[in-house]
């Protein structure tokens, strides 16, 4: 091939990439996130915005109580790691892969870990397939694991509903809730009690493919959502209580 033409496709490809790139930057970076991060950051534990948003609907809140199920990592890619160790929260965090057991033990004092899938039903067991070289992506859809790493290997794990681990770790009342596992939201959803247990955020991760289930449950059950934090982070849903009281510039929209 001449070089000319040589010369030409490695400009084209290298345009395309770099608008790929460029892209993904914007999705998610923009004035939005920029604020977040100048008022809160440039640190974080979390793996996107989340830790700066969270501190930003709570005005920085002391001795709050959270819930994160997916948790992973006692601080790495964590949402309450921050909670806990600068504001003194205390909570639980539930991931289906044990591992994670003895750093919460050794680095999270205040907080319960519990080793369980979070789905409709207590007691039964769920596949779950961890990536040797993700753990972060680890599902019980393996078409979802597999988008990402395809050395998932299945497990077997018990399974129990957020309603049933909440009254076994005597939690009577959440300030957060955080859930992030990989398509399942709508299952564990489905075995939780908000209007009992009426927390006064939830952050859920909102892949595509239930996106709109996330929305419908939440509006059916008279929470809203948080339009503020919409553009700064597109990788989650925010939603609170459509009749809750929410701190100066805090925006909340029809879930529909």
């Amino acid at each position: 091939m001449p070089f000319g033409r040589i010369l030409l496709l490695t400009t084209v490809l290298m345009a395309i990439l770099g608008g790929a790139a460029g892209a993904v930057r914007a999705l998610t970076r923009n004035p939005e996130y920029d604020w977040f991060k100048n008022t809160y950051g440039p640190a974080r534990n979390s793996e996107h915005a989340e830790e700066w948003l969270v501190r930003d609907f709570f005005r920085d809140k002391r001795d709050g109580v959270f819930v994160d199920v997916g948790s992973y990592h006692y601080q790495h890619f964590s949402n309450t790691y921050h909670l806990e160790h600068a504001l003194g929260w205390s909570g639980v965090a539930i991931d289906a892969q044990e591992e994670f057991a003895a750093d919460y033990a050794r680095h999270r004092p205040r907080t319960k870990f519990y080793s369980f899938f979070v789905s409709d039903k207590s007691d039964e067991l769920e596949s779950l397939f961890v990536p040797e070289g993700n753990k972060l992506v680890a599902s019980s859809n393996k078409n979802f694991s597999d988008r990402y790493d395809r050395s998932g290997r299945e497990r077997k794990v018990r399974t129990i509903t957020l309603d049933d681990l909440l009254d076994r770790a005597g939690v009577a009342k959440i300030d957060f809730l955080t859930m992030d596992i990989e398509l399942a939201e709508p299952k564990a959803l489905a075995g939780f009690d908000i209007a009992r247990f009426r927390p006064g955020l939830v952050c859920v991760e909102a892949h595509p493919d239930i996106r709109q289930q996330l929305l419908d449950y939440f509006s059916d059950r008279h929470y809203r959502v948080v339009a503020r934090y919409l553009r700064a982070d597109r990788f989650n849903l925010w939603f609170a209580p459509a009749d809750g009281v929410f701190p100066k510039g805090v925006e909340i929209e029809d879930a529909h």
